[in-house]
Order: C-alpha cells, then structure tokens, then sequence
C-alpha cells in the first residue's frame, strides 16, 4: 500500500514552486546565511519536504535524508544561485549556461581526470619519501 504525494511529484513541486519561493532575491540576502538561526529556518523548511518524498522518520538527519532524496542542501543551493547571478552580472550575458546536469552514465571517470607526471631524475626533487620501507637503512628514532 502506498500512501502521499510520490517522489518525483514532490521533488517537482520542491524544484518548481517552494526553492523559486525560498530564493527569491537570494545575490543581495545571502550574507545573511552566515547567521546560524536563518540557515537553520531554511534548513527546517528543506527537511520537512524531504521526510514527506524520502517517507522517512522524523528522527532522521537532515543531511541523510537529502542523500535518500537526492536533493542538494539548500544552503548550498542558496549560495550556488546567488554566485551564478555574479557570475552572469560580470559577463553581462544574461543566455550564457554556466553550469547543466550530466547523467551519471556520462560522468567522466576519475582515473581519466588526473595526469600523473613521473620525475626521472632525483636532483629535481627535495624530499624522497619511500611508503613501502624499501628504503629503510636504520630504525626511526623520534629524538
């Protein structure tokens, strides 16, 4: 048997009505987030939706639940609105997509992000440090 108002309703109507709510003028207010009282106003307001989509207890933290309901925590979602506006006030270009969701079969792999550069020559570097005790001659002593 279900019961209330399902996931992807309820994140639509979060998405589409109560953060525009929520974030409405945020570039000149959001300094006030810095105050743990209204982070915590906003936080409150987050958790109460995400307990009704996640179908969670109460007693279940709020970072939890936005992990079980896939929502970003409002406050970062709060300050990453109002570095956007910044971002497109300098530019001047109001069109311009800064950022955009990327399905998770699309993600970049982490192992193709890095580039690991191997120094050939001791000279260049000042400290050698052998993790594996290969290099050990003598017992470590602290004094």
């Amino acid at each position: 048997m279900t019961w209330g108002i399902k996931h992807k309703a309820m994140a639509t109507i979060y998405k589409g009505a109560i953060l525009p709510l929520l974030s409405y003028g945020v570039p000149i207010w959001i300094g006030a987030m810095n105050y743990e009282h209204n982070r915590k106003m906003y936080i409150r307001v987050q958790r109460l939706i995400n307990i009704s989509m996640a179908k969670a207890y109460r007693t279940t933290s709020s970072e939890a639940l936005c992990m079980l309901t896939g929502m970003t925590p409002i406050i970062i979602k709060l300050e990453e609105l109002a570095q956007r506006y910044k971002a497109k006030e300098r530019t001047g270009n109001w069109k311009i997509e800064l950022d955009h969701e990327v399905e998770f079969k699309n993600w970049p792999h982490p192992a193709d992000a890095v580039t690991i550069e191997e120094v050939l020559s001791e000279e260049d570097a000042t400290i050698s440090a052998y993790t594996d005790g290969s290099k050990q001659d003598k017992e470590w002593d602290p004094e």
